[in-house]
């Protein structure tokens, strides 16, 4: 297929791929409008529709024009890109705070340049995805994040003591040297054209050192950059786990597990890119909680947003408290927001034991967990009664998790707060004069309102519990791929 047939698809898709998410965010604002009428009343915030600053930078930002034109873009860039001249358009740098406190900078270019990123990204990646390490996996679509929570957990139930090396580079991207790199092109046996030189090129010409963080094809650079440290850990026997430079270590060989650390300095050295101390831990020993150690002891790993221990797989913590958070604003927006108003005109004021503002929270929480699915329908198959669902909600993004106990804590997190949050609606629907205190929801003890709830289908409280017996069913019977949820690879683990 010609170079220009190519570019006039992948544009056209980048385009349209970008108006469809467009569209979908101009939905969830008018939906949201919606729902804070109903809540709110008289005191909801007016409907905002936002369009990105840098639209008005360049109309090639804007998918709307892009679409419009991709057949004189694909024309006139494959001509550059044949000639030699083309170079990508300087992107715009947008600050992204980092959990940490700290700034990343990311490079959002132009959707033509960002659609020749990654034209060529899947054409490196399709003819070299052979050559990276089995341990790799980020960027490429034969691995994926719970490939990876699936190997490491498995092998650390192997030892009741493993040695860990973990360790977090300062800024991996930015830092990456490019004679070093350049360097891979010619040393590993990757299949790399002239043409594809000439792109890469083009993207690294305004830099020193580093790749742009934002574009495709730096996806494949990185990966690249870390090939000889990886061959360096599988030589030396240890294994390991690699997500972009999210890295981890481990072996039951302590003098295996050093030599690891010697790779890793090496590599830092000859890359350019340096370790963070402050947020390495160096070499621990992960065992079971109790048994004697000889050096700093550790009972689980956090990676990728999971916590992993000898036994189990569980939500890091740090996950965990953005789960409750989320969990708990939707509880806030629907049960106690509406009554911090002066004025009650236009409320739904709860009557005859029924609270629609209670179901309407039960809705959006179970949305949240389970993606639109309904306990009927995830109990449904679960019995075999449905043969298939599809998962989308947050659980969805953690398959994984075989930590029953936690679990089990977070239904009893999740009832309790409702039913406190039931307890301070009951007072400010006093404070505006109406005492519905000895009527249902607010009269139920937790046990009471999780019983009552159960027999109507639209009130009934969601259970993290049964929704992970849903996903360890689906991961059995249909793998991890096809349970979980499609946005994984997109997702914030941190």
């Amino acid at each position: 297929m010609r170079l220009e047939i190519q570019l006039e698809k992948i544009i056209r898709e980048e385009a349209e791929k970008l108006i469809a998410r467009y569209h979908e965010y101009h939905n969830r604002v008018h939906l949201e409008a919606k729902r804070n009428a109903k809540r709110l009343g008289e005191a909801a915030p007016p409907k905002k529709i936002h369009t990105p600053d840098y639209w008005g930078v360049d109309k090639k930002y804007n998918p709307f024009y892009v679409r419009g034109k991709y057949k004189s873009i694909a024309r006139s860039i494959s001509r550059k890109i044949q000639d030699r001249t083309y170079v990508p358009n300087s992107p715009y740098i947008k600050s992204v705070p980092k959990p940490d406190g700290g700034i990343r900078k990311v490079a959002i270019y132009q959707i033509p340049d960002a659609a020749i990123s990654k034209l060529f990204f899947n054409r490196l990646l399709a003819k070299n995805r052979h050559r990276f390490s089995s341990f790799s996996y980020a960027y490429r679509n034969d691995r994926n994040v719970h490939f990876a929570i699936q190997d490491i957990s498995v092998d650390l139930r192997k030892n009741e003591r493993t040695f860990l090396a973990e360790f977090d580079f300062s800024d991996f991207f930015g830092s990456i040297s490019h004679s070093f790199l350049k360097e891979q092109f010619l040393e590993n046996g990757f299949f790399i054209s002239p043409e594809e030189k000439f792109i890469i090129n083009s993207f690294l010409k305004e830099r020193a050192v580093g790749v742009p963080q934002g574009t495709s094809i730096s996806l494949f650079l990185a990966n690249l950059t870390c090939w000889k440290l990886d061959q360096d850990l599988e030589r030396e026997g240890v294994k390991f786990s690699r997500y972009a430079d999210d890295t981890i270590v481990w072996s039951p060989d302590y003098s295996k597990t050093c030599n690891a650390f010697g790779f890793i300095n090496a590599f830092s050295k000859q890359a350019g890119v340096k370790i963070n101390a402050a947020k390495s831990e160096g070499i621990s020993l992960l065992t079971k909680d109790g048994l004697p150690t000889e050096i700093v002891a550790k009972t689980s790993l956090d990676f990728l947003g999971y916590s992993l221990s000898v036994d189990k797989v569980s939500i890091k913590d740090r996950s965990i408290k953005k789960i409750q958070k989320q969990i708990s604003y939707l509880l806030y927006r629907n049960l106690i927001q509406p009554l911090k108003q002066r004025s009650l005109a236009g409320q739904r004021i709860p009557a005859n034991d029924k609270d629609t503002n209670l179901m309407s929270a039960m809705l959006e929480v179970r949305r949240y967990m389970y993606g639109g699915l309904s306990n009927k329908q995830i109990k449904d198959y679960l019995s075999g009664r449905t043969k298939r669902i599809y998962f989308k909600g947050v659980m969805s993004f953690y398959p994984l998790v075989d930590d029953v106990a936690q679990l089990t804590m977070l239904d009893g997190w999740l009832l309790s707060v409702i039913h406190r949050a039931l307890k301070l609606r009951s007072k400010l629907l006093i404070g505006h004069g109406h005492n519905r205190s000895t009527r249902f929801p607010f009269n139920a003890s937790r046990v009471q309102l999780l019983m009552t709830c159960s027999k109507n289908p639209l009130m009934e409280v969601p259970s993290f519990l049964l929704i992970h017996k849903a996903l360890q069913k689906g991961l059995i019977e249909s793998g991890i791929e096809r349970v979980m949820n499609p946005d994984s690879l997109n997702y914030d683990y941190r």
